[in-house]
């Protein structure tokens, strides 16, 4: 597997592509600058088979529309966060299938199992890949975690969530939508809602 960070526009969004040996490639959370992502899939001779969205929130699926129109591929979106306002999705979403909890979605080699773990937003999901997880913005690295007072968001859920993340492998790399990579296991250690 690999996996390619692209911080994107002005909120430094991380999209990440996530790609087989063949360059069968994942598109996660395109949120700003689609023809900059499109030249770099090309340049990279990556081909994506899908489009999967942590959220629906604007910072995260603003050139969702333009890579799924390109490559003629699929976006994926928890259905909890179709009824968000246009003020937070920038705009009307585009066509999206549904995500839900245990959904495994195959890419090339790669098998990308859903977890519900809304806060942050009522649909968020985080996308587990082997020992990589992609975790939107219910996790940040340095014990920190998306805002939850914008419609649909839950602390309380996202305390729930938090605790569920904490109870995998420590080893899991977490991939989150902004800022740096980091650990279960960092995050375990500096985290309150994650500590056991």
């Amino acid at each position: 597997m690999k996996i390619r960070k692209i911080p994107i526009g002005m909120l430094q969004e991380n999209c990440y592509f996530v790609s087989d040996e063949n360059g069968e490639t994942a598109v996660i959370d395109p949120g700003d600058e689609a023809d900059r992502l499109l030249g770099l899939l090309q340049s990279g001779g990556m081909t994506p088979r899908c489009i999967l969205l942590t959220h629906g929130h604007f910072d995260h699926v603003g050139a969702a529309a333009a890579l799924a129109e390109r490559y003629h591929c699929p976006v994926y979106l928890h259905e909890a966060d179709r009824a968000l306002p246009a003020r937070l999705t920038g705009g009307p979403l585009p066509q999206t299938r549904a995500l839900h909890e245990g959904d495994e979605l195959a890419v090339g080699a790669l098998r990308f199992r859903v977890l519900e773990t809304p806060g942050h937003s009522a649909g968020s999901v985080s996308l587990l890949c082997g020992d990589a997880l992609f975790s939107g913005d219910t996790i940040f690295a340095g014990g920190s975690w998306g805002r939850t007072d914008f419609p649909g968001g839950s602390e309380p859920a996202l305390r729930i969530s938090l605790r569920r993340l904490a109870a995998l492998p420590p080893q899991t790399r977490v991939f989150p939508g902004h800022g740096p990579e980091t650990t279960i296991a960092a995050e375990r250690a500096c985290d309150p809602f994650m500590m056991k």
